[in-house]
């Protein structure tokens, strides 16, 4: 093992006034953001890397991070997104053969700032009880007071727009160019999985950028439209609301997750809330209402959507619900080819029993197919 007694003492301060004291990781330097937790086993490459983090420092509540190293192809983006990292034991180095570098390298490659050596079992247990809230790291100040000045400038993330930040600045193609499936992809932080579970099941994709118009998208001649998981607060993204609620008018099948599924929602007049401190993990239990079957699931999100508001529409329907507070996970709009689930199917990383989901999207594109070659 590396000798860590040379490495800089690091400060976690929350928004509520509680301290931490830890090692310093990664970059040295200084960062804000929401601090959230995630309660997977494996996976945290993946999760550093998903757009939906954007802005949010996150917690590990695994004990040991960093001993399998890092290697490129476990990417969700092309480098890290989130804003910080807290861990408890860290591991400078890794035993993984197949790994390309350390955890610790990769970190400071990508510039992220973090702290190890804190006792996450207690930090988890306040997020819990005092829900979301700001928090900021630094390794190069030890003026607390300084440190406490600077957190006061990290934004709220309710009604905080950042989709528009991570999504791709110019749309590009991906996939077979001869598969029998045109998705267009409406970026607001798509994941790299999404999009080979896509391409795997005979789908070319066009990626468009979040603030694209239904116009501009249908120009192409897409089968469908996915809307794509993100970081941020749904309720300021009218520019996404409005392009969903075209692709609804005009009846195309429409498939979205995460983030996705809240601008659905939304677009169908349900409204989104700053949930006390989101599902973040691969281990949150679904239940199908319509198949009666239960699902265990990848989860990242801060905002819910309103069931009270789905249940007494008359247009649409709750298909899923979260087995541990029954929120909604799924909804589908009724007499639209259209539906959408605030959990992650492509489950990376996660368990694998929600990609179905891909094969129900296809399934409705196919019909939808059929049935205007009929009418023809």
């Amino acid at each position: 093992m590396k000798n860590t007694s040379q490495v800089p003492d690091a400060y976690l301060v929350l928004q509520d006034g509680q301290v931490y004291k830890g090692k310093a990781i990664g970059k040295i330097g200084t960062t804000g953001g929401e601090i959230c937790f995630n309660t997977g086993m494996t996976g945290y490459q993946e999760i550093y890397t998903d757009p939906s983090y954007f802005g949010q420092i996150i917690v590990n509540t695994t004990s040991h991070i960093g001993n399998y190293g890092t290697i490129d192809s476990e990417q969700e983006s092309e480098n890290p997104k989130i804003n910080g990292l807290v861990v408890n034991a860290f591991s400078r180095d890794y035993s993984r053969k197949v790994a390309e570098d350390s955890l610790d390298d990769y970190l400071k490659h990508h510039q992220v700032v973090g702290i190890s050596e804190i006792d996450t079992r207690k930090l988890v247990r306040h997020i819990r009880h005092q829900g979301a809230m700001n928090a900021i790291i630094s390794s190069e100040l030890t003026d607390l007071e300084e440190i406490k000045k600077k957190l006061s400038t990290v934004p709220d993330m309710d009604g905080l727009e950042l989709a528009s930040q991570v999504s791709t600045k110019e749309p590009y193609f991906t996939g077979d160019e001869q598969a029998p499936i045109k998705v267009a992809v409406l970026d607001l932080g798509v994941k790299k999985s999404i999009l080979k579970n896509f391409a795997q099941r005979g789908c070319y994709l066009q990626v468009f950028p979040a603030r694209t118009t239904y116009e501009e998208m249908e120009a192409w001649g897409p089968h469908g439209y996915f809307v794509s998981n993100g970081p941020g607060d749904p309720a300021p993204m009218d520019y996404a609301v409005t392009t969903v609620k075209k692709i609804l008018e005009h009846d195309h099948p429409v498939f979205g997750i995460c983030l996705g599924h809240q601008i659905l929602a939304l677009a169908c007049g349900v409204s989104t809330y700053k949930m006390h401190h989101g599902h973040r993990g691969i281990n949150h239990p679904v239940i199908n209402l319509e198949r009666g079957l239960c699902e265990v699931t990848s989860q990242n999100h801060g905002f819910g959507v309103d069931a009270a508001q789905i249940k007494a529409a008359d247009h649409l329907i709750v298909t899923h619900k979260n087995l541990n507070d029954e929120t909604v996970e799924g909804m589908r709009v009724l007499a639209k080819p259209a539906f959408s689930v605030q959990y992650h199917p492509e489950a990376s990383p996660g368990p694998h029993d929600s990609r179905y989901l891909f094969d129900q999207f296809l399934g409705i594109i196919k019909n939808t197919q059929t049935e205007t070659v009929k009418e023809q």
